[in-house]
């Protein structure tokens, strides 16, 4: 009853940033049901539990949800039908949109985050799209780390992990827009060690509508 009444109120919001602010508000009110239901390990279908946990990735509160994803994804629970994707698929995607979001704005993102997203999905079925766009965040998130950490060895490292996952995103689909940092972090790896920290690291082109 609380669910059905929370997101009747949320319709009644037009605006995106008013929304996260209200499932901000809302989401502590849930927090001991949640409890309940991931202690019990039990696994059934709970459809407040599938809600809370794309709600807790709006409000960017990536540790809860990620939290919550372990174990339906661990029990193979559905998402509620107004989703109409695959639980892996809702995780991938929400969080990849948001990394790509802040990354295009020259924020940084966890890549924690990003990592046990891609972890915890990796064995799932997906569209090739959405996986795309789950590498790309990553690749972003460890070429920026790559140019901007003082040389020390390890830039390289992460340059070429950086590579790694943009190259798998661009092999998932073709579209997806990294082709530029893929050249930007090959040039750098054709240089001298030290040039990495140089690393051409200029922003991620946009992703296709």
């Amino acid at each position: 009853m609380k669910l059905a009444e929370d997101r009747r109120r949320l319709k009644l919001v037009q605006s995106v940033e008013r929304k996260i602010e209200v499932k901000r508000k809302l989401l502590p009110e849930y927090a001991p049901w949640i409890e309940g239901v991931l202690s019990s390990g039990r696994g059934g279908q709970d459809a407040v539990l599938m809600f809370v946990l794309v709600w807790h990735i709006d409000a960017g509160n990536y540790a809860d949800a990620l939290r919550i994803a372990d174990y339906a994804l661990r029990f193979d629970l559905a998402m509620p039908d107004t989703y109409q994707r695959t639980t892996a698929t809702v995780i991938a995607e929400q969080i990849a949109d948001a990394a790509l979001i802040a990354q295009a704005g020259g924020a940084a993102f966890s890549l924690g985050v990003l990592s046990q997203a891609e972890e915890l999905t990796r064995d799932k079925d997906m569209p090739d799209e959405v996986r795309a766009k789950l590498h790309k965040a990553l690749g972003i998130g460890y070429m920026a780390k790559a140019g901007e950490a003082p040389y020390s060895g390890a830039p390289r490292g992460w340059a070429e992990i950086a590579r790694d996952h943009l190259r798998r995103a661009l092999q998932l689909h073709d579209r997806v827009g990294v082709k530029k940092e893929i050249e930007r972090l090959d040039r750098a790896l054709n240089k001298p060690d030290p040039a990495l920290r140089q690393a051409e690291s200029g922003g991620p082109e946009s992703a296709p509508a």
